[in-house]
């Protein structure tokens, strides 16, 4: 069975993360957060799946590195 894929908004992508808007944006520019997808002339959106492989490799490079891999980056 494939696996449900679902958009989410800015707001959870916030949530979600911790950062709010800018920073956000920073982190795309830098290639460091995954880029949201054109939902409509507007408006964007992250694949959930994308937000949470991102959060899984920060708890990993933390747990690797002592908490201070992404600061790094």
């Amino acid at each position: 069975m494939q696996e449900k894929k679902r958009f989410i908004k800015l707001p959870e992508t916030e949530k979600r993360t911790g950062y709010k808007r800018a920073s956000i944006y920073k982190k795309i520019k830098e290639g460091k957060f995954p880029s949201p997808y054109p939902l409509g002339d507007r408006a964007v959106g992250w694949l959930e799946s994308d937000i949470d492989n991102w959060i899984e490799e920060r708890i990993n490079a933390s747990r690797i590195n002592g908490g201070t891999a992404y600061a790094s980056k």
